[in-house]
């Protein structure tokens, strides 16, 4: 398979963050319309937001935080500057997290996936993922129709009611997790039911291992993956290069240091962060919690936009030790306060039935003197007593653990 969506996709890096951060200041004043942004980003200047380095001063708004807001301010926690009436569909999402759809065409930014994927006008398209109260189902359906595809509503589950959908429409094309595409798969072999026709797929929601990869392959089905969330539509989605995945277009992807809003060294694992570029409903440095990692250079599918490993984690690792939280901010500000020390991790393992913190740091120059310092920076900031071990730089793997409960 060739091809790209449009000219977006293979501009050089240089026209794509110049377009990107000329856009930038218009969504910000549209984001300071609404009053939660208004308090969150008081006294930014949306001029000034011209690049990634000012970009990066701005604070992060955490999506674990949005329940709490929503709740307090609802429905939307005060970060829309639109009544609910004005968008074309309303969801909910586990938290509860409120989202609203946009009214112009593919509202999350889902076409250029699927025709990563093989899609093409005038597929049949089976969309399994759920059109109940969640955008899910509705991402994939927008992208798929926006591409001048035919969708069947199919939803999760109903394995007969899906073989007669398959065997009556022949779709070419599945939407849908991996998982049930197996199940799918499986349940057509033991009733004997014809599936043949379904040829590509694009999946996301769950794990896709290897294994299942090549199981699903055997059976003639090309799957690609693609990684988003309810709130932000898809940010970024796998290519015929099998490498990686590309970034969408009119979404700005910053990988950050767990826990705050500090971009990474370029290569390391970190938060992901985002913004979008829709004025419609803007999202500004939202931070998912979920973990990856850039990959160097482009995409062999001649994509230029950057190229992230995939879902590599979850961000968050707060725990619990002797009963108080330990957070990785807290971490992060031990780094902060001693800037000879490269990466940190802290163990938190058992002894003698008791909780133990151990801080491991990465540091060229290590002495007594250091090392004193640190554990009274750790015990101060965590109000908890812990040992301090100082080793040779690329001694911590770079998987973003920042904390690493071993209990």
């Amino acid at each position: 398979m060739t091809g790209h969506y449009d000219w977006k996709e293979t501009r050089d890096h240089a026209m794509r963050e110049a377009d990107l951060f000329l856009q930038l200041p218009d969504v910000l004043r549209a984001a300071l319309a609404a009053p939660g942004y208004a308090e969150h980003l008081r006294g930014v200047d949306p001029a000034t937001i011209t690049g990634r380095a000012a970009l990066a001063k701005l604070p992060v708004l955490r999506k674990s935080d949005l329940p709490a807001r929503h709740k307090a301010a609802p429905p939307f926690g005060g970060f829309v500057g639109k009544p609910p009436g004005d968008f074309a569909r309303l969801y909910t999402s586990p938290g509860p997290i409120f989202e609203a759809e946009p009214r112009h065409a593919d509202p999350w930014r889902g076409v250029r996936a699927l025709f990563a994927a093989g899609f093409r006008p005038g597929d049949v398209v089976l969309n399994t993922f759920s059109y109940h109260l969640t955008p899910g189902g509705f991402i994939f359906d927008t992208a798929a129709r926006a591409l001048g595809c035919a969708v069947i509503p199919a939803g999760p589950g109903n394995t007969e009611a899906q073989f007669e959908l398959i065997e009556a429409y022949r779709p070419t094309g599945y939407c849908g997790t991996p998982d049930f595409l197996k199940i799918l798969i499986d349940a057509a072999i033991a009733t004997g039911r014809d599936v043949s026709s379904l040829t590509r797929a694009l999946v996301s929601g769950a794990a896709f291992p290897a294994s299942l990869q090549k199981e699903i392959k055997s059976h003639g089905i090309e799957a690609y993956q693609a990684f988003g969330t309810a709130d932000l539509g898809l940010v970024a989605y796998e290519t015929s290069a099998h490498d990686g995945m590309v970034v969408n277009e009119d979404v700005i992807l910053e990988i950050v240091k767990p826990g705050t809003g500090e971009p990474v060294a370029e290569g390391e694992v970190g938060e992901i962060v985002v913004t979008t570029l829709d004025a419609e409903h803007p999202w500004v440095r939202l931070a998912i919690g979920d973990l990856t990692a850039v990959l160097p250079g482009n995409s062999p599918c001649g994509r230029t936009n950057l190229r992230i490993k995939g879902w590599m984690g979850r961000a968050d690792q707060t725990t619990k030790v002797k009963g108080m939280f330990v957070r990785p901010e807290q971490i992060a500000e031990v780094a902060k306060r001693h800037p000879e020390l490269g990466r940190l991790r802290l163990i938190v393992s058992r002894d003698n039935e008791q909780d133990v913190m151990t801080l491991r740091c990465e540091c060229a120059s290590p002495d007594a003197a250091l090392r004193e310092a640190v554990t009274s920076t750790l015990r101060s900031l965590t109000k908890l007593g812990g040992s301090v071990e100082l080793v040779t730089p690329g001694a911590l793997p770079n998987d973003g653990k920042v904390i690493a409960d071993e209990r």
